[in-house]
């Protein structure tokens, strides 16, 4: 059964989320019309097990959605917002087996304490320009992702200020395509002079080595400026929104950050656990059909634009038995916030590794935090579809405060 929605199913306002239509859509229509924001329509995708395999199915691409209408077959790499995801092969498969190393589980296993440092480092600022009582968002869930991807990428934080506004922009494509395509010069040709700047004064950083393999003709110009936009568009935001919507349900659940608390043992399957519960990744991946494919007993015609809701997915009872509960110490856990195949995200280990000390670094310096407002009173982006808090005032004491 299929139907026609006017616009992509939001969440309620005032919460993250999920949409209380993904429930109904999974259990009746499992694949459904909505109308993009962008001027086009698209097939909706809600269950596990057809999002999983969307995911992984080579017959779809990622479009650069900054270029609509797509043709199907072959693309421009080097007009558009053409991220890791967007990548055609082989060069994407180049790209990953060159970043392998610095993006695998060793390196980031050897890095985690020069993450811990960073996030000690962000709380010792938030803390100093604050007594007792601070926005975390600006003061850590925001500098803290951030950091640690340019320390890991080298790309300069003092940059910040030039390239934080654009690659939000851009990230929000499906809502604001305009504006996207405006910043999208202005990206590449950061990229570039970044990586200009690598060549003069190389660091221990990806682009550093990257360079040298563009100088090298291993990689391409394309390759090192898809990698850079990568890492600015979808390198740190995202984590940024998983901490901030872990934090509000934390909090708002005391019993569970308690446990937490007691029990840092099962921070993975925490992590996992929050990854899989919070609705973040909700339709933010855009698939192109390259020719005709049958989705849910579905026709869908090549050149078509199919969404994988992976927030629905995730909360899909055929999978995850007790689905709309949180479960910390939840296994097995086969979610599918990274995605699947050979474009599942590359920064998945490092992801983790950001949300696991992010929260133990939270836990070790506030033993008594708290949300300084009512949960209802939290202001969030209600218009789009992935929402995280604006702000979030907190209050607390740090250890040896009484």
């Amino acid at each position: 059964m299929t139907e026609t929605t006017s616009s992509m199913p939001l969440a309620d306002p005032g919460t993250m989320g999920p949409p209380q239509d993904h429930a109904r859509l999974r259990a009746h229509c499992p694949i459904t019309r909505v109308q993009l924001p962008i001027g086009v329509s698209a097939w909706y995708v809600t269950r596990y097990e057809d999002v999983r395999a969307l995911l992984g199915d080579p017959r779809f691409t990622r479009p650069d959605i900054t270029i609509f209408p797509h043709p199907t077959g072959e693309r421009p790499r080097d007009v558009g917002l053409t991220t890791m995801m967007e990548m055609p092969e082989p060069a994407h498969a180049k790209l990953r087996r060159a970043i392998a190393e610095p993006f695998g589980t060793r390196a980031v296993q050897a890095r985690t304490d020069r993450i811990r440092r960073i996030a000690d480092r962000v709380l010792d600022d938030f803390t100093a320009a604050n007594r007792g009582r601070g926005d975390l968002v600006l003061g850590f869930v925001e500098p803290f992702p951030l950091a640690v991807m340019c320390d890991v990428v080298g790309i300069p934080y003092e940059d910040r200020d030039r390239f934080l506004a654009p690659a939000d922009a851009a990230l929000g494509a499906l809502s604001t395509l305009e504006e996207s395509r405006r910043v999208t010069g202005f990206l590449r040709a950061y990229v570039l002079e970044v990586a200009e700047r690598k060549r003069r004064e190389p660091g221990q950083d990806v682009l550093t080595d990257l360079v040298r393999r563009w100088d090298a003709g291993e990689l391409s110009r394309e390759d090192v400026v898809d990698f850079g936009l990568s890492m600015l568009i979808a390198g740190y935001r995202t984590v940024t929104m998983f901490l901030a919507n872990a934090l509000v349900v934390l909090l708002t659940e005391p019993d569970r950050l308690a446990d937490l608390r007691r029990d840092r043992g099962v921070m993975d399957t925490a992590v996992d656990e929050l990854l899989r519960y919070l609705p973040v990744m909700n339709s933010n991946i855009v698939l192109l059909a390259e020719q005709d494919v049958e989705v849910c007993g579905q026709l869908v015609r090549a050149g078509e634009i199919v969404l994988p809701v992976i927030a629905s997915a995730n909360r899909d009872e055929r999978a995850f038995p007790g689905a709309d509960r949180l479960d910390l110490r939840r296994r097995p856990n086969p979610h599918v916030v990274f995605g699947r195949g050979p474009h599942s995200c590359v920064g998945a280990n490092l992801a983790r590794a950001e949300l696991a000390v992010g929260l133990s670094a939270l836990l070790d310096r506030f033993p008594h935090l708290a949300l300084a407002v009512d949960p209802t009173d939290l202001s969030w982006e209600d218009d789009l579809p992935v929402k995280s808090p604006r702000r979030l005032p907190v209050t607390w004491r740090e250890r040896g405060t009484g």
